[in-house]
């Protein structure tokens, strides 16, 4: 056998096993759940790259933005889109994350990316309290404010 016929033989062996697999839906199962690691793999190796001192410290915005935008997309097809409706403020805070890096791990540590990291971070957990409590939140308090007053009547009692 020659070595062109096994390498010719070795690609239709291949092709044949891709157009195989395509065809079982391995490839659009693989599409459909994994392709966030797409967004992950960058986001990654931004980070390795700048800890590898090939990037300098701004790399690590996008780096922790594409990260954190990862792992929302994984638990989104996890667990449904319709989370999404409560996640969304995580947007804002992948970004102050990726500030908080860059001031973090600058030389310098300029204040600036610093002070723009709290205040994402605190516009993204008020929007997050603010979602919660427009869903299942109001329940919450109904609940809260029903044992407190059971707490009162039963402490009243317990006095008498």
């Amino acid at each position: 056998m020659s070595k062109n016929q096994y390498t010719i033989g070795l690609l239709f062996l291949i092709a044949g096993a891709v157009i195989l697999l395509g065809k079982l839906g391995i490839f659009a199962f693989i599409g459909t759940n994994f392709w966030p690691l797409f967004v992950l793999i960058p986001g990654i190796l931004l980070h390795v790259l700048f800890f590898g001192r090939l990037l300098p410290p701004v790399a690590l915005i996008p780096g922790a933005i594409l990260t954190i935008y990862a792992f929302i997309f994984f638990f989104c097809i996890a667990f449904g889109w319709s989370s999404m409706h409560y996640l969304w403020p995580l947007f804002i805070l992948g970004v102050a994350i990726g500030l908080y890096e860059f001031h973090l791990f600058d030389t310098y540590h300029p204040k600036l990316p610093r002070t723009l990291a709290i205040i994402l971070s605190l516009v993204a957990a008020a929007f997050f309290v603010i979602m919660l409590i427009w869903g299942w939140g109001l329940y919450l308090i109904a609940v809260c404010l029903i044992g407190v007053g059971a707490w009162l009547v039963a402490g009243r009692k317990a006095r008498w």
